[in-house]
């Protein structure tokens, strides 16, 4: 049998969006098992992943080298025998641990100072050329694969909810009263260049809750997140029944109240390739960065990007200090939008 091993993305909505390769490479080669060397971030949507056989969680820091717990790892993975990885990062450090490992077929793009580590390589493009990431990942089989399947599987990442995750938060949903609500994803880890005001989110919510009498609003992000819950409570009109879960819940517990909501409301994030990957209503609001290259691939999204000529610049923070590109996309806009739906 096959073993196949992946090295995971760091990011949230990277993670999301690696899941077509691995129903990819699990319609070629059905029995083969599919392992993935993750951090703790990303590890549960790995685990919402039914093609993934074994998770192998490592906590490593974003930056840092730990070259001690790299080479402690590569003994642990050089053990289970792999017959082939795929990088998915383009990080030199990234590619360490395979190499260290001895897997004998290494594959990925071509990274930083990485020559010798991979050693099946294809030319990563241009930011200007890029695919969509999902197309991005699914195209290093090829460079093993010397025939694949005519008609492989969808593009559009699927994730499914453990039982587990679905009990614990229908507890939580019970206290509001098992009422309709909606999801508020405000945050992205990549910087506030990402993230429409909280002061338009407020404005959304107190359209959204004056128009509808039962419903209630959930606001989910990491621990980091929650000031700008917080801010959302505060501007707006109906702030008891907007409840701040951002840094409460985890990741899990997340997914499954997505996937429970009426409607997800996101910046461009990892929250929002989840809402894509479960199917659920969605209006994805870009800024800095390109729907055309990381999308939510649902026929359930819907996305607003006003395409300024300052925009995508791909920056953390706003280069010209005004952020037009997201406070110029009014809350009344994306309320139209939601009620369309």
């Amino acid at each position: 049998m096959q073993r196949t091993l992946i090295i995971a993305p760091h990011w949230i909505g990277d993670a999301v969006m690696s899941q077509p390769l691995l129903a990819t490479l699990k319609q070629t080669k059905p029995t083969q098992s599919i392992a993935v060397l993750c951090t703790p971030w990303v590890a549960p949507i790995y685990r919402a992943c039914s093609e993934v056989t074994e998770i192998i969680e490592v906590d490593f820091q974003h930056g840092a080298l730990q070259w001690g717990l790299r080479r402690s790892v590569a003994q642990q993975i050089k053990a289970k025998q792999f017959d082939r990885v795929f990088v998915l990062p383009n990080s030199l450090k990234s590619a360490f641990i395979p190499w260290l490992a001895g897997i004998p077929v290494r594959i990925g793009y071509r990274g930083e100072l990485r020559f010798g580590l991979i050693n099946h390589t294809l030319t990563n493009p241009s930011r200007q050329a890029r695919t969509p990431m999902v197309e991005h990942y699914v195209r290093l089989l090829k460079a093993t694969e010397t025939s694949l399947p005519s008609s492989g599987p969808s593009l559009q990442p699927k994730l499914s909810i453990t039982d587990q995750a679905i009990k614990r938060v229908k507890v939580r949903l019970e206290g509001l009263g098992s009422k309709p609500f909606y999801v508020f994803a405000p945050g992205a880890e990549y910087g506030p260049a990402k993230r429409w005001p909280s002061s338009h989110f407020a404005e959304l919510a107190t359209k959204i809750l004056h128009a509808d009498a039962n419903a209630q609003i959930i606001i989910l992000g990491s621990k980091a997140d929650h000031v700008l819950g917080q801010a959302i409570q505060d501007q707006s009109k109906a702030m008891e029944r907007i409840h701040n879960w951002c840094g409460v819940i985890n990741l899990e517990e997340a997914m499954a109240v997505i996937a429970q909501s009426i409607q997800v409301i996101s910046n461009d994030s990892g929250l929002m390739h989840i809402a894509a990957a479960l199917s659920v209503p969605q209006i994805a609001l870009f800024g800095s960065s390109n729907p055309k290259h990381t999308p939510p691939l649902s026929k359930q999204a819907k996305v607003i990007w006003l395409g300024l000529t300052c925009s995508p610049c791909y920056q953390r923070i706003c280069p010209l200090g005004h952020l037009d590109c997201l406070t110029k996309i009014e809350a009344e806009q994306v309320y139209t939008m939601l009620k369309a739906n």
